[in-house]
């Protein structure tokens, strides 16, 4: 059930704290959504929020900042899209480019280490979270848990392709559909412009997405790093199917190794940057345009921060094109029984999807030593030394993981907690 439209204010306020409070990666970002748009306020209705997350999940790029752009257009058309996408992304961003200049300049630090540890852990709990909530909306049958465990699977030990995931998901239920009937929706909220005008609109923000990449073209030239970061990024935002996890491999083999922007060490504290602050894991991205900037001929502070720009631009404007394009096209779905069941199968395997990315990132973290096990028919598999558990670690991501299910306790609150413990840590066995 849910209650009238907010004003643009209060949406304005809701997409801000979610914003400073979207810890967790896309897993924990996609559940804070649900808890206030859906719980707390009853803007969006649960059937709407799910159809929302299922066309986001097809599109390439950062899908929870499309999802919370989604969720901002179906409250006020493009104007809300606009604020509830930028405010998404804008805090972590700005948390992040502050994070690099310190890591650039000092390197890394006791202090901001013993802070990152405690974090970490307190990511499981999130993801958990987020893995139990998710599965309650998801898994509504025993085909629904038969899907997940699929897609699951498919990822995790035959490491299949995000694409192929999906579609095989999708035609799945393409073909439950024929003999199911169409579920029951709640009707949309906010009017629903026309394929012109979507289409209009989705050309003015390409328009303005590619402005600054040809911008630097023209006045700088094709070889100069703020070129070189805009298209390569413009490059990943068209292929970033599955989230940020599965172009970490592509922009690490250009980023590193064909363009020498950074080492393979920096962009993996580059990473740990992203993992534990709130936004998008993408925004690793930034950390990437930043270093290039840093360490490039004549670099420095400023041609840093224009490049770390750049990269964050050409990650994340492209979705404000993806969703006022699509998403009006998108709703009339709802209303379509075949698309409705293959959406529905997608939402299962995204469950799967997630539970695959928990357990990777569970591995790093509480886990110092991970290996690489070999299976039947010349598979291999990474699994962690168990023997090299991190009980405390352990200890931390359960606190945070119960903190949050069972107490429902404030997000800021258990990330502080968290982070402070990974203090006490280091004040007693420093060093660690």
């Amino acid at each position: 059930m849910t209650t009238a439209t907010p004003s643009l204010s209060e949406l304005t306020v809701a997409s801000f704290r979610i914003g400073c409070l979207g810890f967790g990666g896309p897993a924990g970002q996609i559940a804070l959504m649900h808890r206030i748009f859906v719980g707390e306020k009853k803007w969006i209705g649960e059937d709407e929020y799910l159809h929302a997350l299922n066309y986001c999940t097809l599109l390439p790029g950062p899908e929870a900042q499309q999802l919370a752009t989604y969720a901002g257009w179906q409250l006020h058309g493009v104007r809300g899209g606009t604020i509830a996408g930028a405010l998404f992304v804008l805090p972590g961003a700005l948390l992040v480019f502050g994070l690099t200049w310190l890591y650039a300049t000092l390197g890394t630090t006791p202090i901001v280490g013993a802070l990152f540890y405690g974090i970490k852990a307190a990511v499981i709990g999130f993801i958990l979270e987020a893995l139990w909530k998710v599965g309650k909306r998801a898994l509504k049958t025993r085909t629904d848990l038969v899907i997940a465990v699929l897609a699951f699977l498919g990822l995790f030990l035959f490491a299949l392709p995000f694409p192929l995931v999906i579609g095989a998901a999708a035609a799945f239920g393409l073909a439950r559909s024929l003999t199911s009937p169409l579920p029951r929706t709640t009707a949309a909220k906010a009017p629903r412009p026309g394929a012109s005008k979507a289409l209009v609109t989705a050309a003015g923000w390409a328009a303005i997405w590619l402005a600054p990449l040809l911008a630097a073209f023209a006045m700088l030239g094709p070889d100069h790093v703020l070129t070189r970061v805009g298209v390569l990024f413009s490059k990943l935002a068209l292929v970033t199917f599955g989230g940020a996890y599965t172009v970490l491999a592509y922009l690490q083999q250009q980023a590193v190794e064909a363009e020498g922007w950074l080492t393979a060490p920096q962009m993996i504290d580059g990473l740990g940057l992203a993992e534990t602050t709130p936004g998008p894991l993408v925004l690793v991205n930034q950390f990437v345009g930043f270093m290039a900037g840093w360490q490039a001929e004549g670099g420095g502070l400023m041609l840093a921060a224009l490049a770390a720009a750049m990269a964050s631009w050409c990650t994340f404007a492209p979705s404000f094109v993806w969703i006022f394009a699509g998403a009006p096209f998108s709703e009339s779905l709802r209303r379509s029984r075949l698309a409705s069941g293959a959406l529905k199968a997608i939402t299962a395997a995204v469950f799967g999807i997630i539970a695959k990315i928990a357990l990777v990132f569970g591995f790093a973290v509480l886990f110092r030593v991970n290996l690489n096990a070999a299976l039947p028919g010349g598979l291999t598999i990474a699994l962690p030394d168990f023997s090299a558990l991190d009980p405390l670690a352990l200890a931390i991501a359960a606190a945070a993981a119960i903190a949050l299910i069972r107490f429902k306790a404030n997000i800021f609150g258990v990330v502080i907690a968290c982070g402070l413990a990974g203090l006490v840590r280091l004040a007693i066995v420093p060093g660690a």
